[in-house]
């Protein structure tokens, strides 16, 4: 996919996913995470080329002063990921995500270990990561799952679960559970 429109569905994927935006310029001039997603896609196309990667690394510290959004230009990232509210989100160098992922202030997508080997989530496609939430070490979380807000992950966690606490533990939705994106999903339920 050609880079602008690739940036194109990043601005219509946020105009489509917050209730708050009035226009696709509001989008495009004002939200942060849109911002740093598009830096992060420019970022990314340099990180290919060893030559560039400090420019890449460069270009990635200075988004992150602006947006306080920190995306490494090593991660790949799937199409239209939308970044609410984006402060203090932190993607880590071999992080994946896929496609549709919605994630709220303050995640971290990081790693345990310092090794020179993937030490990052990888994420799946229609995910939710609640506000904090903190996803740690090379785990999976599948497709259609949400984690809860300020939830530790530290294992895996499979397709279509909800996934709460310190250290998050998990359960399948129930096959009628509709699981809006913007609700906080209570630790209760899952007793």
């Amino acid at each position: 996919m050609k880079l602008f429109s690739l940036l194109r569905e990043d601005l219509l994927a946020a105009r489509s996913q917050d209730p708050a935006a009035t226009s696709a310029v509001e989008v495009g001039l004002l939200y942060s995470g849109v911002h740093a997603l598009w830096m992060y896609r420019l970022t990314h196309i340099l990180w290919q080329r060893p030559r560039t990667r400090g420019v890449a690394r460069l270009l990635s510290q200075a988004t992150r002063a602006l947006t306080g959004i920190g995306i490494h230009p090593g991660a790949s990232v799937g199409r239209r990921l939308f970044i609410d509210h984006g402060t203090g989100v932190v993607i880590g160098e071999t992080a994946v995500i896929g496609d549709d992922v919605l994630i709220y202030q303050g995640v971290t997508l990081g790693g345990k270990a310092l090794d020179q080997q993937k030490r990052h989530p990888t994420i799946g496609d229609r995910v939710m990561l609640g506000s904090g939430a903190k996803v740690l070490g090379p785990v999976t979380i599948g497709s259609d799952s949400a984690i809860g807000a300020n939830a530790v992950v530290v294992t895996d966690i499979p397709g279509g679960a909800i996934a709460v606490g310190i250290p998050a533990h998990w359960r399948f939705r129930d096959a009628n559970e509709v699981v809006p994106r913007d609700v906080f999903i209570d630790p209760v339920l899952l007793t």
